[in-house]
């Protein structure tokens, strides 16, 4: 059964569109990179090298994709030039599979964690509020009861946004007045989704970057009052990074991963943007999976991530050669 079998035609095309504009940086520099010459040697490397820091995959990573392509020319003596897309596609594949990112392909959650506790955290402007208003699509088309949480009572235009998605979707919503405590909000949603038999809860948190402890405390508070209601709580804390700002989403990661335990990423605006090496970068450097990118305005634009389906994109099929 081949890989394309579960990874349906319409997302793969989705994600081909999306990541169009990276696959022509990417591309049209390793080709001029490689010109006219026939083996993989250290000038081919160093020309790669500049290549994929320009494509935003970061200094670190890149010298650790780099290294492995060394070893290999070294054991198999002779790699060529024709040969090194192939060897990129599988290294980068790797290296996110040590990240824990699994291939996914579906949105699913564990059958055993009723409800399914999700808290979004990134800053404002990253496409956090319609991440969650698309999460809360997908969920409901796998036939999941879903529930919002407005914890983002800092903004006003929050709570409505929440408000309008959840309209648009047809799930509930529950929200305070703007200004109330964000745990309350949460422990709310918690108590409200045990009393209807929820599946998914998704709560929205405050997009300020505060500092650091300020940050921290409010997260921890919100995680704490949800524990009191549903002990395993959050079951998944997701972080949302705007693809398109290249390095400034390294920097976010910086300051949330620093603030509370994140273990899932979404990264949003791949479509608009040459920078989708970054997707690679933060993955490998915070040891964190991705689990959603964004790939465009539609409801249907919002996937899993699927390593292999990404890496092809940006590479080219292997199918197809």
């Amino acid at each position: 059964m081949g890989f394309f079998d579960f990874f349906s035609k319409e997302k793969k095309e989705t994600l081909d569109k999306g990541l169009s504009k990276t696959k022509e940086n990417v591309f049209s520099k390793i080709t001029k990179a490689i010109v006219g010459k026939s083996k993989v040697d250290d000038a081919v490397l160093d020309e790669l090298e500049e290549v994929l820091i320009s494509s935003d995959v970061g200094v670190d990573t890149t010298l650790k994709i780099i290294e492995r392509i060394e070893k290999r020319a070294a054991k198999d003596k002779y790699v060529s030039t024709a040969e090194l897309t192939k060897i990129l596609r599988e290294e980068i594949a790797t290296l996110l599979t040590e990240n824990k990112t699994e291939d996914a392909d579906d949105f699913r959650t564990p059958e055993e964690k009723r409800p399914y506790v999700i808290m979004v955290v990134g800053v404002n402007g990253v496409g956090k509020t319609t991440t969650i208003g698309k999460l809360a699509y997908q969920f409901k088309k796998q036939g999941y009861s879903v529930l919002l949480g407005a914890a983002d009572t800092f903004r006003a235009a929050a709570v409505e946004q929440i408000v309008i998605w959840g309209e648009r979707v047809g799930v509930p919503v529950v929200k305070q007045k703007m200004g109330s405590d964000p745990a309350s909000v949460a422990f709310d949603t918690l108590n409200s989704a045990q009393a209807t038999g929820a599946d998914v809860v998704i709560i929205d948190t405050a997009g300020r970057l505060h500092n650091k402890i300020n940050l921290m405390n409010e997260l921890t508070k919100i995680k704490n009052v949800m524990k009191k209601v549903v002990p395993d709580a959050p079951h998944e804390v997701l972080l949302v990074l705007d693809g398109s700002t290249g390095q400034n989403a390294f920097e976010q990661a910086k300051q949330f991963t620093a603030a509370t335990e994140v273990n899932a990423l979404a990264i949003t605006k791949l479509d608009g943007t040459a920078k989708g090496g970054v997707v690679i970068s933060i993955s490998d450097h915070f040891r964190i999976p991705v689990k959603y990118i964004g790939l465009g305005e539609g409801m249907e634009d919002l996937q899993v991530f699927n390593r292999k389906a990404f890496v092809d994109s940006l590479f080219g099929d292997d199918e197809k050669r």
